[in-house]
């Protein structure tokens, strides 16, 4: 990749329930993203994406159950800043209730057939999970 694409680095939660990805709605965003975001400096991929989860959702994640999906690269979506997007995804199991909350004003379970909702990285996301055998096609 040539050195003057930039990239925007991020991690991302990957949960599946009932055959849909879960999704949120960041405020002023059109189309729905993963739970996550960017490492603070010095922060693990685990810390940043337990702080992001609980941040965004109000659950924490339990790192013992944290897995690595995989990384992926996508077009960056309302990013003016970010021609890409690497994303760090991982699965984990969480506990709490979970209710939007910080940036995010809604979440959602999207199906496969809706992938049109979902921001560029997402549906790359989507498709990571069809592939790893986490969910079925739509």
């Amino acid at each position: 990749m040539p050195d003057s694409i930039a990239e925007l680095d991020v991690v991302a939660w990957v949960r599946i329930v009932d055959g849909r990805l879960l999704a949120v709605r960041s405020r002023g965003r059109d189309l729905l993203y993963l739970p996550g975001g960017k490492r603070e400096p010095g922060e693990s991929d685990g810390a940043a994406l337990a702080r992001e989860v609980r941040e965004e959702l109000g659950l924490e994640l339990e790192r013992a159950s944290l897995r690595e999906l995989g990384v992926l690269r996508a077009p960056a979506h309302d990013q003016p800043a970010f021609e890409r997007v690497r994303m760090a995804c991982f699965t984990a199991d969480a506990r709490g209730a979970m209710a939007a909350s910080g940036e995010v004003d809604e979440f959602r379970f999207v199906a496969p057939d809706e992938r049109d909702l979902l921001a560029p990285a997402a549906g790359a996301a989507l498709d990571l999970a069809i592939e790893r055998g986490l969910l079925g096609h739509g």
